[in-house]
């Protein structure tokens, strides 16, 4: 019998179907992982699970015995935690008190500190290195990056002692040693009997981490494998129902007919040192570096949210000076952010809302008043150019899976009708299904004549896409590779700053 049993999940949102009799089983001290392209209904059975979200029709066993899970509290008081993509930090309370919040240790009626400092301690302790050693247990949670954070979430649902824990899309803001240290306290949990139900974007971390695999596809279970004897050509294909080409480049040569749109030159700020470089139409300019080197800083420099010392920014030969957001958007530069659910997305508003609020005022009749007609025609136009899978324009856009969520963002920023468009990390935490039609979007985009700036923190995606890459290192470009330089090992060697290393 097996320790967690769900069958027949069935789960609506308006007309959108989440889950279709989806099912899952697992045991007690394993890594399973739960895969499925974007829209399979991943996060919505994880949520069934965690009492997020009530299944229209469910069976839920734990140890043989049918359970009803009527909220998270109820979830959390049979030993089911969970870490998604969202953080539920306060952000203005230390990471030893959102550690410890919901289960503080009581003494006499009030709150042990000393208990409760030894607790939070011990739990931190084990992911020291994804704090560079250092342990702020008495730092603010609004002062440490998104990293940390995502790690300060994932000590708190391990607080909690719990029998399961799901972790849906949690290593998505994560950098290497953070994964690193966060892999070797899941191990831990295992041997202590803990089950684990992992989900990432990042084929390569499951088929490290994990046992077995559940794979989804449109809401129902296509089948469970067992990791080792599996590959991940093979996972794709029960993720997607089909292949995919994995083609190491498709990216076309610069036409004759382009011309330079944004001249960047000898740009200053806080983080960056004397950049320079161009972007001609219709061009994919790749930004890559190890986390940190100032690729966020450079986007948001050109985007205005981020103040510029020196320098000099030019679009169309013209001289522009981006000192906010709002004079980017009427500069036609746009910037699409890796994290929508915090930068990027009104996640409880329609649909309809967060597609065109960034190119309302386009449309809008003497005095600001709004056609509805008009904003539908617009969104309408922006879904079926992305081809956003939804259910009406009126949901909320939380109802919709990551990928279709980032395409919105994509949606909002392509009303405006940018000449540039800055991509800051766009596939994080999206599956390869939905990084697939991503890059679809942007080669049209291309071939439309936007001039693209894309940031990835991935290198296969840089060599596939780009036909030039700007390497950052100590926020300065030490190298511009192009055409057959843009290789992952040239990446690589680059942005860790193999040639800046003397003889």
């Amino acid at each position: 019998m097996p320790f967690l049993e769900m069958r027949d999940v069935h789960k609506r949102f308006g007309g959108v179907v989440a889950l279709d009799g989806a099912s899952l089983s697992a045991e007690p001290g394993e890594l399973h992982a739960l895969l499925g392209a974007n829209g399979s209904g991943k996060s919505t059975l994880n949520k069934t699970l965690t009492g997020v979200v009530a299944a229209d029709r469910a069976e839920v066993l734990l140890d043989g015995q049918p359970v009803t899970l009527r909220g998270p509290r109820e979830a959390q008081a049979r030993g089911i935690s969970a870490v998604y993509q969202e953080l539920s930090l306060v952000p203005d309370l230390s990471v030893e008190d959102n550690v410890a919040l919901g289960v503080e240790p009581a003494r006499f009626g009030f709150v042990d500190r000393r208990e409760q400092r030894r607790t939070v301690r011990g739990v931190v302790e084990r992911f020291g290195s994804a704090f560079e050693g250092r342990l702020p247990l008495d730092t603010p949670v609004a002062g440490l990056p998104p990293g940390e954070q995502q790690i300060v979430e994932i000590c708190k649902a391990v607080a909690r002692d719990p029998r399961i824990l799901v972790l849906d899309e949690a290593t998505a803001s994560l950098h290497e040693a953070q994964v690193r240290a966060l892999f070797e306290a899941l191990r831990d949990l295992k041997d202590r009997g803990v089950l684990v139900i992992f989900t990432s974007h990042r084929l390569e971390e499951v088929f490290e981490l994990c046992d077995r695999a559940t794979v989804l596809r449109s809401g129902a279970t296509v089948g469970t494998v067992e990791l080792a004897a599996a590959d991940q050509a093979e996972v794709v294909r029960m993720m997607l129902g089909r292949s995919i080409d994995r083609i190491e480049r498709d990216r076309t040569e610069a036409p004759e007919a382009r011309r330079v749109v944004l001249e960047v030159r000898g740009l200053i700020t806080d983080r960056l040192r004397d950049v320079s470089f161009t972007v001609e139409t219709g061009e994919v300019l790749g930004v890559a570096g190890l986390q940190g080197q100032g690729q966020d800083e450079l986007l948001e420099a050109l985007f205005g949210a981020a103040r510029i010392s020196s320098g000099e920014v030019r679009l169309d030969g013209k001289p522009i000076h981006p000192r906010s957001p709002r004079q980017a958007v009427r500069e036609r530069i746009a910037l699409i952010p890796g994290e929508r659910a915090r930068e990027g997305l009104f996640s409880r508003r329609p649909i309809l809302e967060n597609l065109t609020l960034a190119s309302v005022g386009r449309r809008a009749l003497p005095g600001g008043l709004l056609r509805g007609a008009r904003e539908r025609r617009a969104a309408g136009d922006a879904v079926r150019r992305l081809q956003i899978k939804l259910g009406r324009l009126l949901d909320p856009v939380l109802t919709l899976s990551g990928g279709n969520q980032q395409k919105v963002v994509v949606g909002r920023w392509l009303l405006t009708e940018p000449r540039v468009i800055l991509m800051d990390d766009p596939t994080k935490g999206i599956d390869v299904g939905a990084k697939e039609e991503l890059y679809s979007s942007m080669r049209r985009l291309a071939d439309e004549g936007v001039a693209i700036v894309f940031h990835s923190s991935e290198n296969l995606e840089l060599v596939r896409l780009c036909g030039r890459v700007l390497v950052l290192f100590e926020g300065r470009v030490v190298q511009v590779l192009e055409g057959d330089q843009v290789t992952e090992d040239r990446l690589l060697e680059a942005s860790v700053g193999v040639d800046q290393v003397p003889g």
